[in-house]
């Protein structure tokens, strides 16, 4: 069973990932049009949402965002949560996290562009959630350009 399914049950499907990951596409060599990369992204995103590390970063994200909403960690209180404060950089770390063991070094570029653009789903998620979401789309998108689509 795959990882999709549990992602699926909180709105975030395989295909909002790929959308909101096409949302920054740039035509690559070998991955230059939209449905190519459409068809690359679907494949990364079966391969990496079966990886147990992943899956565990993710959940662990899922938890704490569910704790911060309800003002249960340790320093955070809700209103901060709320306003994504600065301070709050666990959810930042868990994204890049996610990012790097997927792609490596290069995926943290990806990740900031993602991050800082919340593109489709990524700007309906909490702090938490969406800085992992888009650890694990800036992953494959990292891929998907690496590896020119031979997945």
């Amino acid at each position: 069973m795959s990882y999709l399914n549990t992602l699926a049950e909180r709105g975030i499907t395989k295909e909002k990932l790929i959308s909101t990951c096409l949302e920054l596409f740039v035509p690559h060599p070998e991955i230059e049009s939209r449905e190519r990369a459409e068809q690359v992204l679907s494949k990364i995103f079966d391969s990496l949402l079966e990886d147990a590390n992943v899956c565990a970063l993710l959940e662990a994200a899922f938890a704490l965002e569910e704790k911060a909403a309800r003002g249960e960690l340790y320093g955070i209180s809700s209103k901060a949560y709320e306003k994504d404060a600065v301070f709050i950089v666990a959810d930042e770390i868990i994204g890049m996290a996610i990012a790097e063991y997927i792609a490596g070094t290069r995926a943290r570029f990806e990740y900031v562009r993602f991050d800082m653009a919340k593109p489709g789903v990524l700007s309906s998620l909490g702090p938490f959630v969406d800085d992992a979401i888009a650890g694990l789309i800036a992953g494959a998108s990292t891929l998907m350009y690496s590896t020119k689509g031979r997945v």
